[in-house]
């Protein structure tokens, strides 16, 4: 791959063509100037001025930082796409107040979250990964960055996450303390309730009729069992879930560049893959400390933490390995690192059966069998046809039967599953399918849609902000609040959320919430004020991608100001940019630009835009946070006493 530090002349191109704002691009600017109200209402009501949040005085168990990052780390993305400048500072000041505070409730530990499993450390530390694009970095971001990667390449000695030798992770609730390979009745306290309702973890504790679907963590001597049998089965050793960790590898290389790290994801992405061959082609969901699949589960291969059976099913399988493989891809441009997801969905699929008339698929395994056939979701293939725009990725997003209208554009109003309508929407983002219906040339309103959405649903949020059960004065000690944990709430008030702006400008769906990197084909710097984003006034839509191209419309919709932009192949730098023609409103080419590199200068006078088809190589350039401008020194770190 071609190095990242490559602050050689940018290719320039000027727009002329005057063009009257089209609807999208007004949406844009109105988003953006929501938004960024919105933000400074949302941190006033939340925050105390040193950015620790209004809350309780104790939070007791393992569970809990994660969620107070998720509720503010759009701060970050939206500072990213273009927000106000006030935003970076803030998002930085949000991050340091939260990991304070949640260091002094006892759940974190040098920063980092003392031990808990990848599922939440990945939903937590997208508000690392968000920072990281907004840079620029510093010497405590990278190395903060370097210190965390170091507890899952078993390079810590404080938190011997990792086996060097069996290329694993040593259990699936890890962090700065290392393995935890007990747990206690306080470290699950607060999910007790919550729990209440969900498939029993195991098929075999008394009292408990595991064919209900429900569990009774309330009540006390059905608890003791389920700890007790937690810490013999299921406390010690790997599990797919871990594969999530691979992002946090991917952000201290993205950092740093240092080779170490890279070689660390393939590794182990490659571990799980001969795993996977030695269990006949289907991901085993637990790996005992000496490496022999169902150690501690009789021999059995379902059945661990967050595995095939408790309690989402395939949903933890599949979201790690996708984005495992995304960032294998990204770190080393080989397209066949997407293999062990792409195999995964098609040994699900082989699985499918009809039901009253609708092809399920399986998404829990059970003693008795496959069980809990669902619909096949169609944003998992989305995501990996999206990076590698390859026929066979998209054949297993269309082989996927479209029962609904999948321009359908929704307007979440819940972050998870919304009890109200099955829907999955976790950190609001609910229109995968719809952007993929567009960037197919099938959808042609979705941007004047999904911005629609977007705008009615942070007025949604708002309303629940500012109502009393959004008064954090009014909140009370509860681990339970109605429909959802008290934990919970930052994300339930936020109103930053903006799927569409995502989409729209970046060419790419939304991240996978659970600890997916945000990919995209482009993204945007101000080249005026040398920050990440458009530029005050601008707005963009990509419009069309393919294996070699992307289509993209620029709009300065100011009649006063010039705005200067710089366009990156990629949101990490990833992609290399050949030649831009220019095309008229009548969709001539009226022009040519060389470019020949990964960042392209675009000026925009005035009431002007411009349109570029974008011939590009992919996944050949080292992908990085660096920006268009010279930075730190990437090697300088401290060391301290020995």
């Amino acid at each position: 791959m071609n190095s990242s530090h490559s602050h050689e002349s940018i290719a320039y191109v000027r727009a002329s063509e005057r063009i009257a704002p089209p609807q999208w691009a007004l949406q844009e600017q109105l988003l953006f100037e929501t938004l960024n109200k919105a933000a400074k209402e949302f941190v006033q009501r939340y925050t105390h001025p040193d950015g620790t949040l209004i809350w309780f005085e104790h939070w007791p168990g393992m569970d809990g930082s994660d969620d107070p990052y998720e509720g503010f780390m759009n701060l970050a993305l939206l500072y990213v796409l273009g927000g106000s400048s006030e935003l970076h500072e803030v998002s930085r000041k949000i991050w340091e107040g939260i990991t304070w505070q949640w260091t002094e409730y006892g759940q974190i530990h040098r920063e980092f979250d003392a031990y808990y499993d990848w599922m939440h450390h990945g939903e937590g530390y997208l508000y690392l990964y968000f920072l990281g694009l907004a840079g620029p970095a510093t010497l405590k971001d990278r190395q903060r960055a370097k210190r965390f990667a170091a507890m899952y390449t078993g390079d810590a000695a404080e938190a011997p996450n990792y086996d060097k030798d069996l290329k694993l992770i040593r259990s699936p609730l890890t962090g700065s303390r290392g393995p935890r390979f007990e747990v206690s009745e306080e470290d699950w306290s607060t999910h007790r309730g919550i729990l209440d309702d969900y498939l029993a973890p195991y098929e075999d504790i008394a009292g408990v009729d595991f064919a209900s679907g429900k569990c009774a963590w309330s009540n006390d001597e059905v608890y003791r069992q389920i700890i007790a049998m937690m810490n013999e089965r299921m406390n010690r050793g790997d599990v797919p879930l871990n594969l999530n960790a691979t992002g946090l590898i991917t952000h201290a290389f993205l950092h740093t560049e240092d080779e170490k790290l890279r070689s660390w994801v393939i590794e182990y992405v490659n571990a799980w893959q001969e795993r996977t061959c030695l269990n006949g082609g289907i991901i085993p969901d637990n790996i005992g400390l000496s490496g022999q699949i169902g150690e501690y589960n009789d021999g059995k291969w379902w059945g661990g933490y967050y595995g095939w059976r408790w309690p989402h099913g395939f949903m933890t399988i599949i979201e790690p390995l996708t984005n495992a493989c995304m960032n294998s891809v990204l770190l080393t441009g080989d397209l066949n690192g997407l293999q062990l997801a792409r195999e995964q969905l098609d040994r699900n699929w082989e699985l499918r059966k009809q039901h009253d008339g609708k092809w399920v698929v399986p998404y829990k395994r059970f003693d008795s069998g496959w069980t809990d056939y669902r619909e096949a979701l169609p944003k998992y293939p989305i995501y990996l046809w999206t990076m590698s725009m390859a026929d066979e990725d998209l054949e297993r997003v269309e082989r996927i039967p479209k029962d609904h209208d999948w321009n359908e554009v929704i307007v979440p109003a819940f972050s998870g599953r919304d009890p109200r309508t099955g829907r999955e929407t976790k950190h609001y983002i609910g229109n995968t399918q719809p952007w993929y219906q567009y960037i197919r040339g099938y959808n042609p309103d979705y941007p004047q849609d999904i911005l629609s959405a977007n705008y009615e649903m942070i007025g949604n949020q708002l309303a629940k902000m500012r109502a009393p059960e959004g008064d954090p004065h009014q909140w009370t000690e509860h681990y339970s609040e109605g429909m959802y944990s008290a934990i919970h709430i930052w994300q339930e008030m936020c109103p930053l959320y903006f799927e569409g702006l995502v989409q729209l400008t970046l060419g790419g769906p939304m991240h996978i919430s659970h600890g997916g990197l945000q990919h995209g084909r482009v993204r945007y710097f101000d080249a005026a004020a040398k920050r990440p984003g458009l530029p005050l006034g601008v707005s963009a839509l990509v419009e069309k991608l393919t294996p070699d191209s992307v289509t993209i419309h620029l709009v300065n919709t100011s009649l006063f100001d010039e705005r200067e932009l710089i366009l990156q192949a990629g949101v990490f730098g990833e992609h290399l940019f050949l030649q831009g023609e220019i095309i008229n409103k009548n969709g001539a080419v009226t022009g040519i630009v060389e470019v020949d590199g990964k960042w392209l200068h675009v000026s925009l006078p005035e009431g002007t835009g411009i349109s570029l088809r974008l011939s590009m190589q992919r996944f050949v350039n080292t992908p990085s946070y660096e920006m268009p401008w010279p930075s730190e020194d990437k090697t300088a770190f401290i060391r301290g006493r020995s």
